[in-house]
């Protein structure tokens, strides 16, 4: 089991060099989210049968090449996506280790809400993560859960080992370029 890593130790550990590269598979880097609003957003749209293009693109080989670049090694395999419960969700697997993707995709703004905020009683919010989506946190294992839209990206790093990529990350240092990664590419969709 691994210590919760303090937002402090976290921010300083990546650096802004390691955020620099990022969004470099995404043609510009996202505008600054706003917070949350009682309206929806524009390019919100509610949960349907089938998963939405921004839940399927977290599994996508756009992902992977964007992913692979951010962390400068390529997963051995991406596990087939599962889609059950408006849940688009897939594990990326790398040597001796792997993290899951999922998407939660809900249908208001309230709805959104409830679901993050229950994540964060359930998983554990070791603090918040400004800037990133229209919300974010760091779990008290070192996993990210942010939310865009109706959706919730969590990054689940319980299965990484100690050092993965280029230079060697934390699984938390891990989490957070995946989900910096996704939410720059994410149009809302």
């Amino acid at each position: 089991m691994r210590r919760p890593v303090p937002g402090t130790a976290l921010a300083a550990a990546l650096g802004g060099a390691l955020l620099g590269g990022v969004l470099a598979g995404c043609s510009t880097p996202p505008p600054a989210q706003p917070v949350p609003s009682a309206l929806a957003p524009a390019t919100a749209a509610p949960a349907g049968a089938t998963p939405s293009e921004s839940a399927v693109l977290v599994c996508s080989d756009e992902a992977e090449q964007d992913i692979t670049e951010a962390l400068a090694v390529a997963p051995q395999g991406i596990d087939t996506p599962t889609w059950s419960d408006h849940v688009y969700s897939c594990r990326y697997r790398y040597a001796g280790g792997a993290f899951t993707l999922s998407v939660k995709e809900l249908s208001s703004v309230p709805e959104t809400t409830a679901f993050f905020d229950e994540t964060a009683r359930r998983l554990g919010s070791a603090h918040t993560l400004d800037g990133l989506g229209e919300g974010a946190f760091v779990t008290a294992n070192g996993s990210v859960v942010v939310r865009k839209d109706f959706k919730v990206l969590v990054v689940d790093d319980s299965a990484l080992p100690a050092g993965l990529g280029t230079p060697p990350l934390t699984p938390p240092q891990v989490a957070l370029l995946v989900a910096r990664t996704i939410i720059g590419c994410w149009t809302g969709a």
